[in-house]
Parts: C-alpha cells; structure tokens; sequence
C-alpha cells in the first residue's frame, strides 16, 4: 500500500475542460492513499491540507482524482475518496456491490485519518444510480447525496425499447431490437454487432428521405421520449421549428441510438441477470404513451403526419398490433433489490441533477423519479435541478461545486436554499470555478408525464 504526501499543482486544463485558480501559484497540498479491495477493484484517498472535515465519496473517483472538479474541491477543503470500476462490471454489474465497496473505503479512511464530521455520496451515471441507491437504501453512513444523470436501468432499457419498437413497427419490421448479439472484444458492453447496426442505420436513413419516414421517426423520438438533440452535429433546433426539429430527432436517432439498437448498455444490465430479458412491452398501451409525450414533439408529429397524408391513429393501432415482448421474471427479482432498485423512498437528503440533452439517460428518468418522491411525501429531503447541455455526464466544475455547496448549506440549516435556475447560476457565478453555471428551466422540455416508471415487485 502507497501513502504519498504529495504536492499538487493545479492546472490550466485537463480532458477539454478549463479550470483556473484565482490565484495562478495556489497550490494544495494533500495525503494521498492509493490501493486495491479484496475484490480487485482500485480506489483512491486524497486530504488535502487544512481539510475541513467533509468527505465526498464518489464511485468513479479514483479515475478521475486529477481532473478539474477533483483539484478544485481540494482547493476548498474537501477530502475525496472513491474507485474505479470493477474490470469485469461490464458483465458482472451489481449496483449493490459497488456500494459495499464505497463502505468499504470509508472504513479505510477512517482508520487512516478520521472519522469524517459529514460524508457526501456524490456520483454520475452508475455513480448517480448508486448515490441513488445509497440515499434509499443504505443511508446510515451519509449525510447527503448527489445524484447526477442517474441511470436506472429497468426504467432506461423500457424507454429505449419503446422508441426502437416503434421503429420496428413502422419501417423496419424485419429488424430485432431485443436479443441482439453486442460486441464483447475489449470487455465493453456498449455497441450492437455490425451488421445489425448497420442494418437498422440504413433503414433510418431510407426513413428520412419520406415524409411518412420523417413523420415516423418523430413518432418514435416522441413515443420514447428520447431528447431531439443530443449529437452536437446540428444546431439545437427551435422547438417550435417543425421541420429543424425532426431534423434534429433524426439525428440523433442515426448518430446516437442507432449505435445500439434496442438501447445502449443493454447488455450491462442484463448479463447481471444471467443475461435474461430485461425490458417489456406488455399492457403498454402506446396511444398512452404518446399523449404522454413533450408538447411540441406532438405537435410536430401530427403536423408532419398530416403533411404526409398519415393516419397517427392507425399507426398508433399498428404499434399496439404489434408482438409484444416479455420480461424474465429473473432479471426484475435481480434488480428488485436494495441498492439495485429506486422507489422515491430517499432517508437523507438528496439533491439530483440532469442535463436536459442527455442521450444516455433522457430527463424523463428524472421527471419520473420526482413524481414518486411526490407520491411519497419526500419533498422535504429532495430537490432537483437541470443543466443546458446536450452531453451525459457533462456537467462543468461549476455546476457540480454548485450542487455541493446547497447539500452543504442544507445539512448546516436543514432547509434547502434557492435552487431555481437563476439563484444556482448566480452560486456558480460567485465561486470562483473558473467557468459559467448553465441551469435552466426545463419546463419546454418536459414530458407530461414519464411512461416507463417501474415501481419495484409490479409490471
């Protein structure tokens, strides 16, 4: 085991993200603790100098212990401790375990510093699952949690099946979009085999080129409530641009979705399960689901179908026609488990963030998870913010330091502060991060309501 007193000199830059001190010569000084758990997985600690009590513990920190976010909050006082992913969490992923391993590097930071006056479950992605899972399920060790981009993969891989099996219904109904054979070189469980990607790439293409294509395409962006904009290829379209913003839903329909058909990470998910069928379609409804669907997105579909002279409803009957496709009972007892499973049940408090462009993860995810802290009466310990950005997990060191210091002032006062888009931007702005917050109203980016909210032990 390595333990390094270490002198760390911030940067000007790192991974295309710019950081600058207030102070160009400041330096941090810090301990730093590097090794491996029993079951292989690496992990990182990290006290800065006059550390001011605070621990953030983070999944994926010890990947990322030198980027701009992880200097900068060493600058302020914060002690940093987390993994790396698992080497084999591409089929063998288990949320739960994870955060035995995060309980477990505490318990080494306490035997080698302190124990720490707070601890912040901070992460993004799985991170942001498991900060979700922790908030719930396993609280006793955390004061506050920080969710961000959160997946949640039951109620992910129903949203990608929902569009892809729209798409198979109405122009490419000869192509799979469950079962599909993944790549597996380089231990990655992202990306379909060639030929199918290529396959369902084509026949978006072909799509596009018709006006019943293009109006169909729009139907499933619609159906899944997938974000229209998310490429970075083409500028973010006006909302009320019907012809830019099925422009837009192609693209990021080709460029990004038709990189996985059937929905990226699918694989991850339900390998966990003994590779079993995640996803579902029975009693779905999809006249339902596209009610449900953003404002503008059904405006812009029933425009594009009327110009192609379409009939929406007996495209929504031939959808709901169409074979539909079960769940194993196995993988949802899998992920109907604590640290696996959300309920809307958190015990601490529990502040999440989105971005409102996130391919990965669509804010709809969010929206659904408010609605059952709703149903549940957790408003007290919940709050929820969104970000402009058209990436997954992009968010800038402003906007997480942002997050940080309302969990912060919530556990110093017990009442959350401001957390409006104008307030937060105007935090940011004050902390010296080195670039501009970027909250926003995601009001003209909502879905009525969120179709594919699993509550756990249900269908």
């Amino acid at each position: 085991m390595m333990r390094i007193k270490m002198v760390l000199i911030l940067a000007t830059s790192l991974a295309g993200l710019a950081y600058c001190a207030a102070d160009a010569l400041a330096q941090t000084r810090f301990t730093e603790e590097r090794s491996t758990l029993p079951d292989g997985t690496f992990y990182v600690m990290r006290v800065p100098d006059g550390w001011n009590g605070t621990l953030i513990r983070d999944l994926d920190y010890a990947g990322r212990a030198d980027n701009a976010l992880g200097r900068y909050l060493l600058e302020q006082g914060y002690a940093l401790a987390g993994t790396r992913r698992h080497a084999l969490r591409a089929f063998q992923y288990d949320p739960a375990r994870e955060i035995e391993n995060l309980n477990r590097v505490v318990d080494l930071f306490e035997g080698r510093w302190r124990r720490p006056d707070r601890i912040i479950q901070y992460g993004c992605s799985g991170g942001g699952h498991v900060t979700l899972g922790v908030a719930e399920s396993f609280p006793a060790r955390i004061d506050g949690a920080i969710a961000l981009a959160a997946h949640t993969p039951v109620w992910l891989m129903n949203t990608f099946l929902d569009g892809w099996f729209t798409l198979q219904a109405l122009i490419a109904p000869d192509l799979p979009v469950v079962n599909l054979p993944f790549q597996s070189s380089g231990g990655t469980a992202h990306g379909v085999e060639g030929e199918i990607r290529d396959t369902w790439r084509q026949a978006i293409n072909r799509a596009q080129e018709t006006p019943a294509g293009r109006a169909r395409i729009a139907l499933a962006v619609t159906i899944g409530q997938w974000p229209e904009y998310s490429t970075g290829l083409v500028a973010r379209p006006e909302l009320d641009d019907v012809y830019s913003l099925q422009h837009s839903m192609y693209h990021n329909t080709y460029d990004r979705y038709a990189n996985n058909p059937g929905g990226e990470a699918r694989v991850m998910f339900e390998s966990a399960a003994n590779g079993q069928q995640l996803s579902w379609n029975t009693g779905i409804d999809y006249r339902e689901l596209f009610e449900n669907g953003n404002e503008s997105f059904k405006r812009a579909v029933r425009t594009l179908y009327q110009e192609a002279e379409l009939d929406l409803d007996a495209d929504l009957a031939r959808i709901n026609a169409a074979p539909r496709v079960e769940a194993s009972p196995h993988a949802l007892a899998f992920w109907d488990a604590p640290g696996r499973n959300v309920t809307g049940n958190p015990r601490i408090p529990l502040l999440r963030m989105h971005e409102i462009g996130d391919y990965q993860v669509p804010m709809g995810l969010a929206q659904g998870y408010t609605r059952l802290i709703e149903e549940n009466g957790k408003g007290d310990l919940y709050r929820i913010a969104y970000v402009e950005s058209a990436t997954h997990c992009g968010f800038n060191v402003a906007e997480s330091a942002v997050a940080i210091e309302t969990m912060m002032r919530r556990l110093d006062t017990g009442s959350w502060g401001p957390v409006d888009p104008a307030s937060l931007n105007a935090l940011g702005a004050s902390m010296d991060a080195g670039v501009a917050p970027r909250f926003i109203d995601n009001g003209p980016w909502t879905v009525k309501e969120y179709n594919r909210i699993w509550r756990p032990g249900t269908r």
